[in-house]
């Protein structure tokens, strides 16, 4: 007696019934880890400031123009009257 997996009149699943199944759950893991990436990336985002007003912005160089206008008007480059113009056409003031 064979019971459930007798060889006879189909009551068994095929091998094509396994392979589909495995190609489902590798579809379905690979769908949760896109979507954890996905979230992980818009809250790194949000925290590192990406929707800042572009002059507050990092450069590749370490600075924002924000800074280095601050770095300028520190080190008397620039008076207090520049600092102020250029500070407010920078944020569109």
């Amino acid at each position: 007696m064979m019971g459930w997996y007798g060889t006879g009149g189909g009551t068994g699943w095929g091998m094509g019934s396994w392979i589909a199944m495995g190609f489902g759950m590798v579809v379905f893991w690979g769908l949760v880890i896109l979507a954890v990436v996905a979230l992980l990336r818009t809250a790194s985002r949000r925290s590192t400031g990406y929707r800042q007003h572009p002059a507050m912005r990092r450069t590749p160089g370490g600075y924002s123009a924000i800074e280095y206008l601050d770095d300028r008007f520190a080190r008397g480059e620039i008076t207090e009257q520049e600092y102020v113009h250029m500070r407010d056409t920078l944020l569109g003031r």
